[in-house]
């Protein structure tokens, strides 16, 4: 974002945040939206000006959980430290990579989330479901992209593939560089709108932000000859406000989407393959072996495929794996904090 200054309400303040602000002394605090996050610091906007606030080792002045992009913070008036952060509308958030089992926010409070595959060797069905199952899980629309339509006679035929990955959900496909070809999104960019980008590096996420701002001021990278992968072209998380009014959060390109507590999601986004499952005798079928499996009787009839069904199994593993490595971790930590607790009591 640049130095402009902005009302509350173009900065995608709603009812439900407003309610909240109200309930607390507002003479003492004042919102802000946080507009950039990066290694060691955030940037949040109270629309009047823009504040650079250091994250400490256990976090930010007196907040207990963490702030990511798109959040609302109640900040001291006297200090313009955070004190809140609002009850979020929607929050997308996987495990974080690396070997700590801890969950890592990726945007928060957003209405749209554009999934952004592209048409070539990146395009994966396995991912794109990933992203479903997040957007489905924090109630937030999902529309899938697919760019560099002008680099394929193939477009259609990816576009063909993704058609029966959630019913109902939008597909375009693109050039992201031709302002006529992106001016088909333009109906999700509503004033007061968040709308995200989520996707892979190199699949034109930063390109296509600047086509549809009609910017140039965020660097994009080439991708390799060869391999269609991209650089990292994007390195914080941002939020900009746009010439229609929308918000729009661009997300570094993310290698690693593990799921977490993501079961209606994953319900939801393999909906036929649960129908199926209700139709088997036993409740805990394994659908390999078992008489009466409704699951294989649909892999046999055509409703459900092979690929889809081990998506699925994989990714409820790794969610029901992933939940319990939490819920693990957060029984050590208070049981830490309860003896800690009797040790200053004696």
């Amino acid at each position: 974002m640049n130095q402009k200054k902005y009302s509350l309400n173009e900065l995608g303040w709603k009812d439900c945040f407003k309610k909240q602000y109200e309930a607390e002394d507002s003479a003492k605090y004042l919102p802000a939206r946080v507009t950039m996050t990066h290694k060691g610091h955030l940037v949040v906007s109270t629309g009047e000006s823009e504040l650079l606030l250091k994250i400490a080792g256990k976090g930010i002045g007196s907040l207990n959980e963490q702030p990511t992009v798109g959040d609302w913070l109640l900040m001291d008036r006297e200090t313009m430290v955070p004190v809140k952060v609002l009850d979020r509308t929607s929050l997308l958030q996987r495990m974080a990579p690396g070997q700590e089992v801890k969950l890592q926010p990726i945007a928060a409070n957003i209405d749209t989330l554009f999934i952004v595959s592209s048409c070539n060797t990146e395009f994966n069905l396995n991912r794109i479901e990933r992203y479903i199952c997040l957007a489905l899980e924090a109630g937030v629309d999902v529309t899938l992209v697919l760019t560099k339509e002008d680099l394929t006679e193939e477009a259609q035929q990816y576009r063909k593939q993704a058609e029966h990955l959630h019913e109902g959900m939008p597909i375009v496909t693109i050039n992201g560089k031709d302002p006529e070809s992106v001016e088909c999104l333009q109906k999700w960019f509503r004033p007061g709108e968040t709308v995200a980008l989520l996707g892979s590096s190199g699949v034109g996420k930063t390109t296509l932000l600047n086509t549809v701002n009609g910017t140039e001021k965020e660097k994009t990278g080439a991708i390799r000859h060869g391999d269609d992968k991209g650089r990292h072209t994007t390195t914080t998380r941002s939020l900009h406000v746009m010439k229609s009014g929308a918000l729009l959060i661009d997300v570094p390109g993310i290698r690693e989407l593990q799921l977490h507590d993501c079961h209606a999601g994953i319900n939801r986004a393999f909906s036929e393959i649960v129908e199926a499952e209700d139709m088997c005798r036993f409740s805990d079928c394994s659908h390999k072996r078992e008489p009466g499996c409704g699951v294989r009787e649909a892999l046999e009839d055509g409703s459900i495929t092979q690929r889809r069904l081990d998506n699925y199994l994989k990714l409820k593993e790794e969610a029901e794996k992933n939940t319990e490595e939490i819920a693990e971790r957060t029984k050590r930590k208070d049981g830490k904090k309860k003896n800690y607790s009797r040790k200053w009591k004696k």
